[in-house]
């Protein structure tokens, strides 16, 4: 059985904003909303449904790139001035970690979501 994410819904307090600088920091294309979400497709099996709301709890995601996808979504958190770390509890110390040999670093979206890019898993 081969069991697939296929979209999950992101709290944010202003979906349209969130799902903006989510398509810009990654690279991807907001069309605008879609019914009730602002949705982003990340490729072809997943899709990210920002939905606003006052209250919850920030959540954790994290994506597997390879390395050229990271060096230019890394550019992208560096030009918009965004804080970033190498580790979930240290998101701001401006290093990036060598996990399993790879490149990882963990970076906040406006609701508080704390996002990471992994190349190796």
């Amino acid at each position: 059985m081969t069991i697939e994410l296929n979209h999950t819904i992101v709290p944010s307090h202003d979906k349209e904003e969130a799902a903006r600088f989510f398509a810009h920091i990654f690279g991807l294309r907001y069309e605008g909303l879609s019914g009730h979400f602002a949705p982003v497709r990340v490729n072809d099996r997943l899709t990210l449904d920002f939905d606003q709301d006052d209250s919850f709890d920030e959540h954790h995601y994290a994506f597997h790139v390879s390395d050229d996808e990271f060096d230019a979504i890394f550019d992208r958190i560096r030009k918009a001035g965004l804080a970033y770390g190498s580790h979930p509890w240290d998101a701001d110390n401006r290093k990036l970690n060598d996990w399993n040999g790879g490149r990882g670093v963990y970076f906040r979206d406006p609701s508080g979501h704390l996002l990471e890019l992994l190349t190796k898993p």
